[in-house]
């Protein structure tokens, strides 16, 4: 399963949301669309931790590294190149 796969799997399998047919797209804001919510994040953080073997700093903790499928796979690609 490629990383944007592992992503969206892990989302669906934790969404707040109790529907079948709602539809993620990788760039909704999963937070905005009610798909997850706060305390979602720490999990969320964790699960990217031990997926992907990297290091979330403190300052790596914006919102925006971890809103949407799109912008958290981002976030691992810079991870993992520096």
């Amino acid at each position: 399963m490629n990383p944007i796969d592992k992503i969206r799997f892990f989302i669906k399998e934790n969404m707040a949301i109790i529907n079948d047919d709602a539809i993620l797209n990788d760039t909704d804001n999963i937070f905005e669309q009610g798909f997850v919510d706060s305390m979602f994040a720490m999990q969320l953080v964790n699960f990217v931790e031990s997926e992907f073997d990297i290091k979330v700093e403190n300052e790596d903790l914006d919102i925006n590294n971890f809103n949407s499928v799109r912008n958290i796979s981002l976030f691992i690609e810079r991870k993992q190149h520096i």
